[in-house]
């Protein structure tokens, strides 16, 4: 049976791939700071989820499931390479899904350390760590925001990605570098995802379906940037995790056809892949607002402002070379998914106050 590290379980997305696994029957290990880039107590009810016991949480030290034997859950930072050394030293893992990273376009902007910590030194000690220890797959996240200034729509992993307009993005592509030179070197198999706006149950304060559902149910104004012209390829996290659970078992192997001359930047020949996960199927900003509107029975206090450093107008995912590989691709329409993101909502905020 596969062991598995998933780094980010008090997150959104790593939450939700680590609750699938458990169910699979897969042994799995759960690593996170626990940092407060947003409500931590909305971390600590995920680790709750999972059987993690709040109180009993101590950094670098394993702790048990209470609910799934074949679970447990350490504090550890990805940027201290003993804990992560000791970590995978200790566990023997078969593969890693590292998820954890510094999330956010904007806040990239005014903390650009954080981004450097973990998405560049934190990813390189993993790197290290699967390098070392014969990790036999290496999923790690990367982000739709690596596509910067593209405009040729939709975005495909066949394109170059050289201009990135955001921190946050450029960390992201340089992870898929970095990924790139360890299968190239060490024959270390990597895949990086980038993700197309994720949304569902569980998910960010930080994001739009959250700020825009807690702002319309409290009477208070959504601000709505780039005065609404925006248009973004929402993708529900029950597709992301059933696109995640399928690509770790597809470890890729090196193209011996693949060529510099007219190189395909998704693949070499290395053991290396780049896919997408995005609905491909942008949806309007003002049209994914009113579908919120529609299932609070509410209509949004509008504020329209300009657009904002480090965003991009539209985003929209070619799928189809994640389907040729797991045949499945995401296709939750967003009516399905804001309904089940605001079910959860209304019973979260009535346990926890807020």
């Amino acid at each position: 049976m596969s062991k598995i590290l998933i780094t980010g379980t008090a997150g959104f997305i790593g939450f939700h791939i680590a609750i699938k696994l458990i169910k699979e029957g897969i042994d799995v290990i759960g690593m996170d700071n626990i940092n407060d880039y947003y409500d931590v107590n909305l971390k600590y009810a995920r680790l709750k989820e999972t059987g993690i016991s709040i109180n009993k949480i101590e950094y670098g030290k394993l702790l048990k499931s209470t609910l799934y034997e074949n679970y447990s859950f350490i504090k550890c930072d990805l940027c201290d390479k003993d804990c992560i050394d000791h970590l995978f030293r200790d566990k023997k893992f078969d593969k890693v899904i590292n998820l954890a990273a510094q999330a956010g376009v904007r806040y990239s902007i005014e903390n650009p350390d954080s981004y450097i910590s973990s998405n560049i030194v934190g990813f390189g000690n993993i790197l290290e760590a699967c390098r070392h220890n014969r990790i036999k797959h290496l999923v790690y996240a990367s982000s739709s925001s690596v596509y910067g200034l593209n405009e040729k729509m939709p975005f495909s992993t066949r394109d170059n990605v050289d201009h990135p307009v955001s921190l946050y993005g450029a960390s992201k592509k340089s992870n898929e570098l970095m990924a790139h030179v360890y299968s190239h070197l060490f024959g270390l198999p990597t895949t990086g995802l980038r993700f197309f706006t994720v949304y569902g149950p569980w998910g960010r304060p930080d994001m739009a379906l959250y700020i825009f559902t807690k702002a319309i149910i409290e009477g208070k104004k959504i601000q709505i940037n780039n005065n609404g012209n925006i248009q973004r390829d929402f993708t529900y996290i029950d597709d992301i995790i059933k696109s995640v659970s399928l690509i770790v078992d597809k470890i890729p192997e090196g193209d011996q056809e693949w060529s510099v001359s007219n190189p395909d930047p998704s693949y070499s020949s290395a053991p290396y892949r780049i896919y997408n996960i995005g609905n491909n199927a942008p949806v309007k900003l003002m049209d994914f607002i009113e579908t919120i509107e529609k299932e609070l029975g509410i209509e949004a206090k509008k504020e329209f402002l300009p657009n904002q450093p480090g965003d991009v107008q539209a985003t929209w995912a070619d799928v189809n070379p994640l389907f040729e590989t797991i045949n499945y691709k995401p296709a939750t329409p967003i009516e399905i998914g804001v309904k089940k993101f605001i079910d959860w909502y209304k019973a979260y905020s009535k346990t926890t106050g807020k």
